[in-house]
């Protein structure tokens, strides 16, 4: 519940006292993993205090090269998601109208930065696996499989959810359709058809790359070297340099590309701070 500058106190006050101890055959007050107090759930925050909780920023800010490499797609889908039942002032259409999807120059470097994480690892498949090591070769298999699917939820220009949700999502975007080529790699018990799986999975990311109007010269993958193993194109995407002048290198991206530490990507300042430090504000 989103209410004026100073009614926050009033508002939690008055549901605390009047709401009933169920509804729906549920109990209205109860304890949290993250708070033990038995009390009622109704987050109680004004537009900017909600907005900045989230993203580090206001709602009347305009974000920085720097802020939109900070924000994860759940922070993001917190304010986007679910009905809004009443915006007298307007104030929340134009936030979500801001926030709607990248600006394109971010977007292109966030592709460009997946292809780069992609590239750098996709040998290492078959080059773990050959030696026997066949738990390292699952382990960066399952690692890239994550990388193409936030790379498909890119092109698709889908926010992508925290863990929870984020195959189903993925399942239902149109770059889904790759996924039986991730379930195949994921499943794989040989090296050599886990990197086939991966492969072609790639290739299918890349003509939805095509569709949205990306350059995508193909293919996306190639022998590496002279080694029987597989990479991706090193021409790819293209060199796509940190927007607005940042200092960043290309495959970093976004702290979500590079930060898995859920302790991490829940705390908007700590992100900030990350994202400036890397491409500067």
């Amino acid at each position: 519940m989103l209410v004026p500058d100073g009614s926050v106190g009033p508002v939690d006050a008055v549901l605390e006292r009047d709401l009933p101890a169920t509804h729906a055959g549920r109990p209205v007050r109860f304890a949290t993993t993250w708070d033990p107090a038995d009390r009622h759930r109704v987050e109680v925050a004004t537009v900017d205090g909600f907005v900045r909780a989230r993203l580090g920023i206001g709602a009347q800010e305009e974000p920085t090269t720097a802020d939109w490499l900070s924000f994860t797609g759940q922070a993001v889908l917190e304010l986007l998601a679910g009905p809004v039942f009443a915006d007298d002032e307007g104030r929340w259409e134009r936030l979500r109208r801001r926030l709607t999807w990248y600006p394109d120059d971010v977007w292109r470097h966030l592709v460009a930065g997946a292809w780069q994480q992609l590239e750098q690892e996709l040998p290492l498949v078959g080059r773990t696996g050959s030696r026997g090591d066949d738990l390292g070769s699952r382990l960066i298999a399952a690692r890239l499989a994550e990388t193409a699917v936030r790379l498909g939820l890119l092109l698709d220009r889908v926010w992508a959810p925290y863990a929870k949700w984020v195959g189903t999502v993925f399942a239902s975007s149109p770059s889904g359709r790759v996924a039986p080529h991730l379930a195949r790699a994921l499943a794989a018990g040989d090296w050599r058809e886990r990197e086939a799986g991966l492969c072609a999975a790639l290739e299918g990311l890349l003509a939805r790359q095509a569709e949205v109007g990306v350059p995508a010269p193909g293919p996306a993958t190639a022998p590496f070297h002279d080694r029987p193993f597989a990479g991706v194109v090193e021409t790819l995407p293209g060199a796509v340099a940190p927007p607005g002048g940042g200092r960043g290198p290309l495959g970093v991206g976004a702290v979500e590309q590079w930060v898995g530490a859920v302790d991490v990507l829940v705390r908007p300042a700590l992100r900030r701070d990350l994202a400036r430090a890397v491409v500067g504000s």
